[in-house]
């Protein structure tokens, strides 16, 4: 009996270590420097300079370093009783953390801060240290990370605490438009317009208050997005002009950027108004960006055109070396899960050498079962992890590529078109009819180039997410030889990498409806209900036999099998020869990352 269990424990140690070793998750996001030193009003110089290297390493990007620097020395001024430093310190932990995506603990040390807050501290002259903004901007933060946790209960009572304070200082009012304007993005979530557009307005009165008309244009896009949501198109363009107005003729980059943001959402809506102007804004909107694009290559242009083959060439190496060591890894993985397996089995048979011939047989023949189903589940899960890591590469290198089109090809054609432009001053009388057709063919690249770059990633699905892009996508396809009904209900903006995923599943099978159903007619259908998307498309065309689907049958149908079981979701195909297809599939909502003000 002894030995029993101790090969029962053995085996399950075993299984809990496999299990371990088969659940690791890893994750990165790129951020940028936002803080610089500071000098504490106090006599120990030491944790100043602590403090301000703790700085570097945060503006460095070298969050770990930084947050076990900065744990050592919140340690000594609590030690020290040094409140005002403590503060200081437990705010930037909080914003490390925020860096690292861990809102939970940024949340504690936000409110860690607000503690020390709560201390009446003076200076030497007798004056309270901790100013009103410094208690209002805690306040905010601590909204933001319960926003963050989806708490938005608690998220809406800290942006309400902000908003009923009453102070009157600059800062403090731009802290206050900041909270305005996440209740509203709250509220515009949840589909609750009017609240929204209720805190909307108050962001744009306090903006106009301070005269800071850049500001209020970007609030005053904010509104016309409302409206946009709301199917108020002709309110939506109204609101967008006004907009641009504010800030016709500044040309600063922050007034240049938000005016490109109008351009191109006055043209989405003035689309919707049938109003064919909309394509010129549109225009004017990659016009402004590429201005943005070329003010910038006038630094950088002789660098960037060294750099270019020397870093796409370095990414690619980098990128083949990362595929090789996952498929090492995996290789390894497989052969340890089965050297382990070998050796329990082993065990197993050694422990029933003294049993009878028939118990003997008996469980041999099931463990050898036992062993081949885990083996066949694990090929099986092996094969899916393969198939969405090749899908999910797919996706990531079309970003890619059109991120290289349009930020660095595009990039390089501008800067050759003004080195040509600043060529024209070099000649006497009449240019060269060289010059003139070359700085035709680069404009007429750029062009291809940006067209290129918009049919690799949808800007309409990145924009104004997947109930304008269904229907933009099902415009272009629709013909003559076949028509395409669209039908969505409920939609809201979701996780940007959710959405990307429903729209290249309904691509690829609108894909397979023009190239084999040889259908007339054809159906989509995307609504929310109980927290998952339910997706049916259908075709009148030729069908095919659903018996001898199989996963050598059809790539394109197996990835998205693959794609919608990875997501938790249910994938049916209903189809005979000459009767038509109708595929139906239920797919649990990833929600939306919210772009939350701090």
């Amino acid at each position: 009996m002894k030995k029993k269990y101790f090969f029962i424990i053995v085996f399950i140690f075993f299984n809990l270590l496999l299990t371990k070793a088969l659940d690791k998750n890893y994750y990165t996001e790129e951020v940028s420097k936002e803080i610089s030193s500071v000098f504490f009003v106090q006599k120990d110089s030491i944790i100043n300079i602590k403090y301000n290297k703790i700085i570097k390493f945060y503006n460095d990007s070298n969050y770990g370093e930084a947050l076990e620097k900065a744990f050592t020395l919140y340690d000594i001024c609590k030690t020290k009783n040094d409140n005002e430093s403590s503060y200081l310190v437990s705010f930037l932990i909080a914003k490390i953390y925020v860096k690292t995506n861990n809102h939970s603990q940024s949340l504690r040390f936000y409110k860690e801060s607000l503690k020390y807050l709560n201390i009446d501290l003076l200076n030497e002259n007798g004056q309270l240290i901790f100013s009103n903004h410094d208690f209002s901007r805690v306040l905010l933060r601590i909204g933001s990370s319960y926003q963050k946790l989806s708490m938005i209960d608690s998220a809406k009572f800290y942006y309400n605490k902000v908003v009923n304070l009453t102070y009157f200082d600059e800062d403090f009012l731009n802290i206050k438009a900041v909270s305005f304007t996440n209740l509203s993005g709250i509220y515009e979530r949840d589909s609750i317009f009017d609240e929204a557009e209720k805190y909307a307005l108050k962001a744009i009165e306090i903006h106009k208050k301070m005269n800071n008309k850049a500001s209020q244009a970007s609030a005053v896009n904010n509104l016309g997005n409302i409206s946009l949501s709301k199917g108020e198109y002709k309110r939506a363009k109204e609101i967008y002009l006004e907009g641009i107005n504010l800030i016709k003729h500044d040309n600063s980059p922050k007034a240049v950027k938000y005016k490109a943001n109008l351009y191109y959402n006055l043209a989405w809506a003035m689309r919707n108004l049938k109003d064919y102007k909309a394509y010129d804004y549109q225009e004017m909107s990659y016009e402004i960006e590429d201005d943005i694009r070329d003010k910038e290559l006038r630094t950088i242009a002789k660098e960037l055109g060294i750099k270019y083959d020397f870093d796409t060439k370095k990414k690619l190496l980098e990128k083949e070396q990362e595929i090789k060591i996952i498929k090492e890894k995996d290789k390894i993985k497989i052969i340890g899960i089965l050297a382990v397996f070998i050796f329990m089995l082993l065990l197993i048979i050694i422990w029933n050498k003294n049993l009878r011939g028939k118990n003997l047989e008996l469980k041999l023949s099931q463990t050898q079962l036992i062993q081949k189903q885990k083996i066949d589940t694990l090929k099986s899960e092996t094969q899916t992890r393969i198939l969405n890591a090749t899908i999910d590469g797919k996706e990531l290198e079309r970003q890619e590529i059109a991120e290289v089109l349009h930020d660095n090809v595009s990039a390089l054609l501008s800067s050759a078109n003004l080195h040509l432009q600043a060529t024209r001053t070099h000649f006497n009388g009449e240019t060269p009819l060289e010059v003139n057709k070359a700085q035709e063919i680069i404009s007429e690249a750029s062009k291809k180039i940006r067209d290129l770059s918009h049919n690799l990633t949808s800007p309409v699905l990145t924009k104004f997410g997947l109930d304008f892009a269904i229907k933009d996508i099902t415009q272009k396809y629709n013909n003559s030889q076949l028509k395409i009904e669209v039908e969505t209900g409920g939609l809201r903006r979701y996780h940007q990498k959710f959405e990307t995923k429903i729209y290249n599943i309904i691509q690829e099978l609108l894909n397979n409806i023009l190239k084999h159903s040889k259908a007339s007619e054809a159906k989509v259908s995307l609504v929310e209900k109980d927290d998952s998307l339910m997706l049916l498309i259908s075709d009148n065309g030729v069908g095919f036999d659903v018996s001898k689907f199989n996963s050598s049958s059809g790539i394109g149908l197996s990835q998205i099998d693959a794609r919608i079981e990875a997501m938790k979701g249910r994938f049916k195909i209903d189809s005979k020869k000459n009767r038509g297809t109708v595929i139906k599939s239920s797919i649990p909502i990833l929600e939306k990352e919210k772009i939350i003000h701090v």
